[in-house]
């Protein structure tokens, strides 16, 4: 009986830090994979035959080189971005202290047009101090949407979930970076899928044939496959996360959402989105936030979340 109780069952769950390495790896022996496949056997030698052929793999293998830069830049910025940490010793803001910090606010800062009819026209629309607990694990506070990740042995900012893909937290400081991962990742399978079919399909005539390069029809076959694969399972997850930011909800928040008549994070399509992208139209299509955004979005900090007047805490 003492040794069950002093078993730990998270063990298994900090094991998952071993894969790390081999995940990273493993993205980029696909992206090479595809690479090859994409650019060597199929559409590069193209570039030499005449018109129209020669402008179609142009702008192919342009479109194909944007997208990798995209995604390899969001895939690193969620592998290496901190999803965001308590502060050591954190406790909530006395209510004094969060009038304060508010005090320049306006409700149509946070407010979107479709919400504010349900909501009161002043201050008090904001409400800045939700429920808080504490970590016993961490000994230290948390902030609201804050949850311990037993893989990463720390309480991570507005977590939304460990992704092994990216051997690291998902949460209030990368989820930007995250979703653009996979939008991008989703755009590209996509496009090598569409692009390869042609060479898929003449796969297997040339393998009767044996007029091409073993090596070469077995790279074809294999990115065709992998990247429709991912292309598919990608797409559900592309449509989940979309789902998720326009309601200002995160994976872990979806039970609690359901028992919920209002979500008191919910304000609005456009105010949830500007939460995890910022405003700045810009760099909605990069892994980056303008100095702006970090300053006057309490969100993207992780530590203050605004909430609609009409739900009780």
């Amino acid at each position: 009986m003492d040794c069950c109780r002093s078993a730990n069952p998270f063990r298994l769950c900090s094991a998952l830090r071993v894969l790390g390495s081999f995940m990273v790896f493993l993205v980029l022996a696909i992206v090479t994979l595809s690479y090859y496949a994409v650019v060597v056997v199929a559409w590069g030698p193209r570039l030499s035959h005449g018109f129209p052929v020669s402008v179609l793999a142009s702008v192919i293998i342009v479109v194909f080189h944007l997208l990798l830069a995209l995604l390899i830049w969001s895939y690193f910025m969620v592998v290496f971005h901190d999803p965001g940490a308590v502060p050591a010793n954190w406790r909530p803001l006395l209510d004094e202290e969060s009038l304060e910090r508010t005090a320049s606010a306006t409700l149509s800062d946070y407010i979107a047009p479709e919400t504010r009819a349900s909501t009161s026209s002043t201050l008090e629309g904001i409400e800045r101090r939700p429920n808080t607990g504490y970590c016993v694990r961490c000994q230290n506070g948390k902030p609201p949407r804050c949850h311990h990740c037993s893989v990463c042995q720390r309480c991570v900012l507005k977590m939304d979930h460990h992704c092994v893909w990216v051997v690291n937290c998902v949460g209030a400081r990368n989820y930007k970076f995250f979703l653009l991962f996979l939008i991008y990742t989703f755009l590209e399978t996509l496009l090598d899928t569409f692009v390869l079919l042609p060479n898929f399909v003449k796969f297997f005539g040339d393998a009767r044939k044996h007029s091409s390069s073993p090596g070469n029809l077995a790279v074809t076959f294999l990115a065709f496959v992998l990247n429709l694969a991912f292309a598919l399972s990608l797409l559900c997850f592309v449509g989940m996360h979309t789902s998720l930011v326009l309601s200002n909800t995160t994976t872990i928040e979806v039970y609690e959402k359901k028992k919920a008549v209002i979500w008191k994070y919910d304000l609005g399509k456009r105010k949830n989105f500007e939460q995890v992208f910022g405003t700045k139209k810009l760099l909605w299509f990069l892994p980056l936030f303008s100095a702006e955004d970090l300053e006057k979005i309490p969100a993207l900090k992780g530590l203050d979340f605004p909430t609609r007047s009409d739900v009780e805490l």
